[in-house]
């Protein structure tokens, strides 16, 4: 008995979608446009990719490869191709094709080739959309980071008569350009993330609307901070029903973070659980779970939504300068010089030295990144009294900085967030204010935006408002890291007359820096306890070089109270501690 013969082969499927309609519209026109689509682009292709054109019926085309990268890159030129050639056609008379790739095994007879390879390339040409391309799963592992295209998951499909269910991939028919963009117009490596469709675990398939509106709600909710790049619903949702690896997720979708999750729902109750994972590694960054009573479903869900999507940000954050303290200097781009400064600036940490020049070398390499004026304005205003800088220098800096991060990202809310925060510090009240109202009206998500809305009524005379929104960001993230919340807790107590609690907020600090000991020396003198006041004042002291003006440190930190009476209480405090003010 003879046996087959085989081979592997990159097999082509393809045809003219709505070839029916064209032929019945005009069928000698429709004839010979595909004849001249043929002579003058499809075959010239396939001969220059070394292709062999095994079969035509009607508008039908099998083509067989003996490379998978040449398959893939003659059918995207190919379909570029023929969009040129519809250009300026009544939309009507465009001839547009369903492309399907896959790469098996054939059986060959004569000239013609047969076997699974060939069904399953003819299934994902039935798949694709008129224009596109669809490939196998197969096919992408081959020829990732070997062809300029992007792809886009659909997940596993089932198909007729094959046995296994096959992964499905969308080329992206827009080449990814490989020419260098211009240093002043690339946009930073912002992280990217996939949310994957939460799954339900309820066993009632009535609740599939609670997961999906839960993973849809994340996706949206999401996108609106600007410093990530969320990878699209469709996308996403190619995965549901599957249990796909990290690793493939992040590859196939270009994402470097994945969000997982599950919905439970028993009786009146539902656990919701989420987990973000590092995605070339699989590491888990940060998991969470959310138990709640069902008295009202769509207020659940949006709670739920809310409190890990006010999460996510930092974790990323977090995680992500994780990884750029690991790297080499050198090796860091000006997302990653970004993210140092933005998570030092606000944080107890010993080399905040390093801030400004990170941030320099950010607008070094970008110098419209928005972002890093908005962080440098912040410096300027923060250091006033983190870092001992002169007021008279530092003021009119950070608002040339705002100014200017304003100038090139009045969109984004966390140059709102920037400006609110650069202003309240320099004690410009009515900007402050106008721009933390932006910042949460652009993303009442962040918590960066309901922080910078607390801090400017904690120093504007509404300090019980300024504390809800505190306990807020408490509940919405109470593992949240060692960052400037505490010390804002504490001037709002302080600017009430509540100098206890005050203190009890700075022992939160784990590492106070050292202008905290001097605002802690004022409320320990507030209440008379003053060897503990002069403990606090000489560990400040201990903080500055010799000579240091505390005097215009500590006015310039009054100064930040928008009613004369907050300013004094303060200076009474400082001066009731031994500081000359």
């Amino acid at each position: 008995m003879q046996r087959d013969q085989r081979r592997l082969a990159a097999i082509v499927s393809a045809d003219v979608a709505g070839y029916s309609r064209l032929m019945e519209a005009d069928e000698s026109g429709t004839l010979a446009a595909l004849k001249r689509h043929r002579e003058e682009l499809i075959d010239p292709k396939v001969r220059r990719y070394g292709g062999r054109v095994v079969g035509t019926a009607g508008d039908s085309l099998l083509i067989e490869f003996a490379s998978v990268v040449d398959a893939v890159q003659c059918a995207a030129e190919v379909q570029q191709g023929m969009a040129e050639r519809n250009t300026g056609l009544p939309a009507e008379r465009h001839m547009r094709l369903r492309i399907g790739i896959n790469l098996g095994d054939v059986i060959v007879d004569g000239a013609d080739i047969h076997g699974d390879g060939v069904n399953v390339a003819a299934r994902l040409e039935k798949l694709a959309e008129p224009g596109g391309v669809c490939v196998s799963g197969v096919v992408h592992d081959q020829v990732a980071g070997k062809v300029p295209y992007g792809f886009v998951a659909m997940g596993e499909q089932s198909f007729k008569n094959i046995a296994r269910p096959v992964r499905v991939l969308r080329l992206e028919a827009a080449p990814v350009s490989r020419t260098p963009v211009a240093e002043s117009t690339r946009p930073p490596d912002k992280p990217s993330i996939a949310v994957l469709p939460f799954t339900n675990m309820s066993g009632d398939p009535e609740q599939e609307y609670f997961s999906d509106g839960i993973t849809e709600d994340i996706i949206t909710e999401l996108s609106r901070f600007k410093s990530l790049h969320v990878i699209a619903r469709n996308s996403s949702f190619g995965y549901k029903g599957q249990s796909p690896k990290v690793q493939d997720v992040g590859r196939e979708l270009g994402a470097r973070y994945v969000v997982e999750g599950s919905v439970r729902k028993a009786g009146n109750r539902v656990r919701v659980t989420a987990q973000l994972v590092e995605a070339e590694t699989g590491n888990h960054v940060w998991a969470e779970r959310y138990d709640r009573g069902l008295d009202d479903i769509f207020a659940v869900q949006d709670e739920v939504v809310r409190a890990i999507v006010g999460q996510l940000p930092a974790r990323l954050d977090q995680a992500a300068f994780e990884r750029t303290r690991r790297a080499p200097s050198e090796n860091l781009t000006a997302y990653d010089l970004i993210l140092r400064a933005r998570w030092n600036i606000w944080r107890t940490v010993e080399d905040r030295g390093k801030i400004l020049e990170d941030l320099k070398r950010a607008i070094a390499l970008e110098p419209n990144l928005a972002e890093a004026h908005g962080l440098i304005a912040g410096y300027y205003a923060y250091g006033v009294f983190a870092l001992g800088l002169s007021p008279e220098d530092a003021v009119p800096k950070a608002r040339y900085h705002v100014e200017r991060a304003l100038a090139l990202g009045e969109l984004d809310p966390i140059i709102h967030f920037n400006a609110a925060t650069a202003y309240i510090l320099s004690g410009d009240h009515d900007r402050a204010r106008i721009h933390a109202e932006r910042a949460v009206e652009m993303n009442p998500n962040s918590l960066l935006s309901t922080a910078a809305m607390s801090l400017v009524l904690g120093y504007t005379g509404e300090g019980r408002a300024a504390i809800e929104l505190w306990n807020e960001l408490q509940r919405r993230d109470p593992a949240g890291p060692d960052d400037n919340r505490w010390e804002s807790m504490f001037d709002t107590h302080y600017n009430l007359g509540e100098f206890e609690r005050a203190i009890e907020a700075v022992r939160h600090l784990s590492a106070p820096p050292p202008h905290m000991h001097g605002e802690a020396a004022a409320a320990y003198a507030q209440l008379g306890r003053m060897d503990e006041a002069r403990a606090e004042a000489a560990r400040c002291r201990s903080g500055y070089p010799e000579g240091f003006d505390f005097g215009a440190m500590f006015r310039a930190h009054a100064g930040m109270c928008k009613h004369p009476e907050d300013t004094q209480r303060w200076l009474e405090g400082y001066r009731k501690a031994g500081f000359d003010v």
